[in-house]
């Protein structure tokens, strides 16, 4: 059934006055609110996982940025072999 079609006899329905009418006309259109309801949760869960992840790598990448500071600082590690390791890591990206 069209959106068109749909509104239309919704608003008949309406016009007519019944109870009953009315819920008959909205239960024709039940299954297409169940699957557009489905998929506004899915892709609500789709952004906020993406965010979450986005959020770990960034988190990570800075852990691994100061780990390496902290060992060029310590002298156990150059800091020719850091950049190195810097930039093998944006590679895998």
């Amino acid at each position: 059934m069209s959106l068109t079609l749909a509104s239309s006899t919704l608003c008949q329905t309406l016009a007519q006055g019944s109870a009953s009418s009315i819920t008959d006309a909205m239960a024709d259109d039940f299954p297409v609110v169940i699957v557009f309801g489905i998929m506004g949760a899915v892709g609500i869960f789709a952004i906020l996982f993406g965010c979450i992840t986005s959020m770990v790598n960034t988190k990570e990448s800075q852990k691994t940025k100061r780990e390496l500071a902290a060992y060029v600082a310590e002298g156990s590690m150059t800091p020719a072999d850091a950049e190195r390791i810097l930039k093998a890591d944006k590679a895998d990206d």
